[in-house]
């Protein structure tokens, strides 16, 4: 399904964090005939005039504020990509009025299919298990900490630590257990060699943990 004028799905890329957005750039440049990346946004709102606007929850607070926000802002279709496919977290989303919540388990070819539905007018919610989600790991793509050897999640959870989050804060937004929680930031505090959480803010600030702000437009807005 084309997008504006027949040309291939015009979409934004939005994250607070500019390693995320460059990552799933890279991810779909393969498919530039079907849908075209036209901006990168990192705690800044969409630009361009686009189709489909691809909100990356990794260490956002979900579908609460900065979603809400961004779907008011913007007259494109909104998708959440996450690792949380949560009922919950679906149904709150879709109330909001995001159009897809699609998993980030999806292989790139599949996550181009559901955005080519999302733009010809679905909802869209992807039927990945919550268990395989959290089990899984992308191949391609990025995310701050990857290079020290954190899975997403582990950097996901210090990404909120970072903010000031507490264990259940973190549980509640994440959609995650309190146990699960506490069980990424021992992995997480073992593989950055550090014990406390003040360490752990500070390593945070110092590997790209902080959100960016920044806004890249790769075509005509």
């Amino acid at each position: 399904m084309s997008g504006r004028e027949g040309g291939p799905i015009r979409v934004a890329l939005m994250n607070d964090y500019e390693i995320v957005v460059v990552g799933l750039q890279t991810m779909l440049a393969p498919y530039a005939d079907r849908v075209r990346v036209v901006e990168l946004d990192s705690l800044l709102p969409v630009h361009s005039n686009v189709d489909v606007l691809l909100f990356d929850a990794f260490g956002r607070e979900r579908v609460t504020g900065p979603v809400e926000q961004t779907i008011n802002e913007t007259d494109a279709k909104v998708v959440i990509y996450t690792w949380h496919l949560e009922p919950e977290l679906v149904k709150h989303a879709l109330a909001k009025g995001a159009v897809g919540c699609v998993s980030k388990t999806l292989d790139p070819l599949d996550l181009v299919g559901a955005i080519e539905k999302v733009s010809a007018g679905s909802i869209v919610v992807s039927d990945t298990d919550p268990a395989e989600a959290m089990a899984a790991e992308i191949e391609h793509g990025g995310w701050p900490g990857r290079e020290h050897g954190l899975s997403a999640r582990e950097s996901e959870v210090l990404a909120l630590i970072a903010q000031g989050l507490s264990n259940q804060e973190i549980a509640d937004r994440a959609f995650l257990s309190i146990n699960s929680v506490k069980t990424y930031i021992r992995s997480a505090y073992r593989k950055i060699g550090v014990e406390r959480r003040t360490q752990a803010v500070l390593w945070a600030t110092r590997n790209g943990f902080v959100p960016s702000r920044s806004r890249v437009i790769l075509g005509d807005p």
